[in-house]
């Protein structure tokens, strides 16, 4: 019955720490480097007649040039509205139309710029550890709450929190891997 009980409770904290991870990796991805890529835009919130909408869901992306990326909006009445939204998000990107698509010219980073970013994404990654550190906290709440009701042993106890801290450090070196890349491809020139 213990092992069960100590099986679910690092399942649990496994689970919240690989969405962490998964969570950190895409807050990656909305970081620009100076490539055209869909991952930047498609979540943007659009005001679509009176309702919030991400911009995946109203237009299409192709990527014709490296630093070019047109969207292709299903209903032409939704420019003003995609034009409006890139305007407003923290991209910089000055969007133009020809009436049926949207084209976003990504200008080359400056080297100032690459390091602003830089330091963006190390926080995206503290967040991101904070967030697997808060599941080892609570998987050893419940662990501990085992013991105290006399449902696992002391000796149980150690072993589920030695796997726990492997866990925890195996999520936070994923977390510091993808870092690496990301701080990799910003500072690339």
């Amino acid at each position: 019955m213990s092992d069960d009980m100590i099986a679910m409770v690092l399942d649990e904290a496994r689970d919240k720490m690989a969405k962490a991870v998964e969570h950190a990796r895409s807050e990656f991805t909305t970081v620009r480097t100076g490539r055209a890529t869909p991952a930047l835009v498609e979540k943007l919130p659009v005001d679509y007649y009176g309702t919030e909408v991400p911009l995946q869901q109203i237009a299409g992306f192709t990527v014709p040039e490296a630093r070019l990326l047109v969207i292709s909006p299903y209903d032409k009445g939704a420019i003003p509205a995609i034009e409006k939204a890139v305007q407003n998000s923290r991209l910089g990107l000055s969007p133009t139309n020809d009436g049926q698509v949207i084209r976003l010219n990504f200008p080359p980073l400056t080297e100032e710029r690459r390091r602003e970013l830089v330091k963006v994404v190390r926080g995206m990654a503290e967040e991101g550890r904070i967030s697997i550190r808060h599941a080892r906290r609570a998987a050893r709440h419940e662990l501990e709450a085992f013991e105290k009701e006399g449902d696992i042993s002391a000796d149980d106890l150690a072993r589920a929190e030695k796997e726990l801290d492997k866990l925890t450090h195996q999520y936070e070196a994923e977390i510091d891997a993808a870092l690496e890349v990301k701080e990799q491809e910003l500072l690339e020139v």
